[in-house]
Protein backbone atom coordinates (compact mmCIF):
# COMPACT_ATOMS: atom_id res chain seq x y z
CA UNK A 1 0.00 0.00 0.00
CA UNK A 2 3.00 2.30 0.17
CA UNK A 3 3.16 4.97 -2.48
CA UNK A 4 4.26 8.41 -3.55
CA UNK A 5 1.75 11.17 -4.28
CA UNK A 6 3.12 14.16 -6.22
CA UNK A 7 1.14 17.30 -6.94
CA UNK A 8 1.97 20.51 -8.77
CA UNK A 9 0.06 23.77 -9.08
CA UNK A 10 1.15 25.65 -12.20
CA UNK A 11 0.47 29.36 -12.75
CA UNK A 12 1.21 31.70 -15.63
CA UNK A 13 1.39 28.87 -18.16
CA UNK A 14 2.92 30.21 -21.38
CA UNK A 15 2.17 27.09 -23.46
CA UNK A 16 -0.01 27.03 -26.58
CA UNK A 17 -3.68 27.39 -25.61
CA UNK A 18 -4.46 23.98 -27.14
CA UNK A 19 -2.69 22.29 -24.20
CA UNK A 20 -5.19 24.00 -21.88
CA UNK A 21 -8.36 23.55 -23.97
CA UNK A 22 -8.09 20.41 -26.12
CA UNK A 23 -8.81 17.34 -23.98
CA UNK A 24 -7.85 14.82 -26.65
CA UNK A 25 -4.56 16.54 -27.45
CA UNK A 26 -3.62 16.87 -23.79
CA UNK A 27 -4.77 13.32 -23.03
CA UNK A 28 -2.67 11.85 -25.83
CA UNK A 29 0.36 13.79 -24.58
CA UNK A 30 -0.26 12.52 -21.05
CA UNK A 31 -0.31 8.92 -22.29
CA UNK A 32 2.93 9.53 -24.23
CA UNK A 33 4.54 10.98 -21.10
CA UNK A 34 3.39 7.98 -19.04
CA UNK A 35 4.93 5.58 -21.55
CA UNK A 36 8.16 7.59 -21.78
CA UNK A 37 8.51 7.53 -17.99
CA UNK A 38 8.33 3.73 -17.93
CA UNK A 39 4.93 3.56 -16.24
CA UNK A 40 2.02 1.60 -17.74
CA UNK A 41 -1.26 3.21 -18.85
CA UNK A 42 -4.23 0.85 -18.55
CA UNK A 43 -7.19 3.22 -19.19
CA UNK A 44 -7.89 6.87 -19.86
CA UNK A 45 -10.64 9.48 -19.78
CA UNK A 46 -10.41 12.96 -21.29
CA UNK A 47 -13.11 15.60 -20.81
CA UNK A 48 -13.62 19.16 -22.03
CA UNK A 49 -15.75 21.49 -19.93
CA UNK A 50 -18.03 24.03 -21.63
CA UNK A 51 -16.93 27.61 -22.18
CA UNK A 52 -17.97 30.21 -19.65
CA UNK A 53 -18.30 34.01 -19.88
CA UNK A 54 -14.68 34.04 -18.61
CA UNK A 55 -13.30 32.09 -21.57
CA UNK A 56 -12.90 28.62 -23.04
CA UNK A 57 -13.63 25.58 -20.92
CA UNK A 58 -10.82 23.74 -19.25
CA UNK A 59 -10.08 20.06 -19.53
CA UNK A 60 -9.40 17.08 -17.34
CA UNK A 61 -7.16 14.28 -18.52
CA UNK A 62 -7.05 11.17 -16.36
CA UNK A 63 -4.80 8.22 -17.06
CA UNK A 64 -5.26 5.11 -14.95
CA UNK A 65 -1.90 3.46 -14.40
CA UNK A 66 -1.07 -0.09 -13.48
CA UNK A 67 0.87 1.69 -10.72
CA UNK A 68 -2.04 4.11 -9.85
CA UNK A 69 -3.00 7.35 -11.68
CA UNK A 70 -2.22 10.67 -13.36
CA UNK A 71 -4.67 13.59 -13.50
CA UNK A 72 -4.28 16.97 -15.19
CA UNK A 73 -6.85 19.74 -14.74
CA UNK A 74 -6.65 23.04 -16.66
CA UNK A 75 -8.10 26.51 -16.16
CA UNK A 76 -7.36 28.33 -19.43
CA UNK A 77 -8.95 31.58 -18.24
CA UNK A 78 -6.29 31.67 -15.48
CA UNK A 79 -3.48 30.04 -17.51
CA UNK A 80 -3.32 27.52 -14.64
CA UNK A 81 -3.00 23.75 -14.31
CA UNK A 82 -3.03 21.27 -11.46
CA UNK A 83 -1.22 17.95 -11.82
CA UNK A 84 -1.54 14.84 -9.71
CA UNK A 85 0.70 11.77 -10.04
CA UNK A 86 0.28 8.88 -7.62
CA UNK A 87 2.26 5.65 -7.81
CA UNK A 88 2.04 2.65 -5.55
CA UNK A 89 5.44 1.31 -4.67
CA UNK A 90 4.18 -2.17 -3.89
CA UNK A 91 6.31 -4.69 -5.77
CA UNK A 92 8.80 -2.06 -6.92
CA UNK A 93 9.93 1.51 -6.37
CA UNK A 94 8.37 3.81 -9.00
CA UNK A 95 9.60 7.03 -7.39
CA UNK A 96 12.02 7.97 -10.16
CA UNK A 97 9.39 7.30 -12.83
CA UNK A 98 6.81 9.42 -11.00
CA UNK A 99 9.25 12.35 -10.76
CA UNK A 100 10.15 12.00 -14.45
CA UNK A 101 6.47 12.00 -15.43
CA UNK A 102 5.77 15.10 -13.32
CA UNK A 103 8.79 16.94 -14.75
CA UNK A 104 7.73 16.18 -18.33
CA UNK A 105 4.20 17.43 -17.74
CA UNK A 106 5.31 20.57 -15.92
CA UNK A 107 7.64 21.45 -18.81
CA UNK A 108 4.79 21.03 -21.31
CA UNK A 109 2.82 23.91 -19.77
CA UNK A 110 5.78 26.33 -19.46
CA UNK A 111 4.64 27.74 -16.10
CA UNK A 112 6.04 30.93 -14.63
CA UNK A 113 5.38 29.63 -11.11
CA UNK A 114 5.11 26.07 -9.77
CA UNK A 115 4.25 24.80 -6.32
CA UNK A 116 5.24 21.15 -5.80
CA UNK A 117 4.12 18.84 -3.01
CA UNK A 118 5.20 15.29 -2.25
CA UNK A 119 3.48 12.92 0.15
CA UNK A 120 4.48 9.42 1.18
CA UNK A 121 1.26 7.43 1.51
CA UNK A 122 0.34 4.23 3.28
CA UNK A 123 3.27 4.03 5.65
CA UNK A 124 2.50 3.27 9.28
CA UNK A 125 4.82 4.50 12.02
CA UNK A 126 4.19 1.21 13.84
CA UNK A 127 2.98 -1.48 11.42
CA UNK A 128 1.41 -3.41 14.31
CA UNK A 129 -0.92 -0.56 15.30
CA UNK A 130 -4.18 -0.09 13.41
CA UNK A 131 -6.28 3.02 14.06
Amino acid sequence: MQGLHLTADLHGCACAEAWLCDAQLLGQRCVQAVNASGLQAVAQLFHTFPATPHGPGGVTATVLLAESHLCAHTWPEHRAVTLDVYVCNFGGDHTTKAHALMATLCALFEPQQVTHHSLQRGELANPHVVT
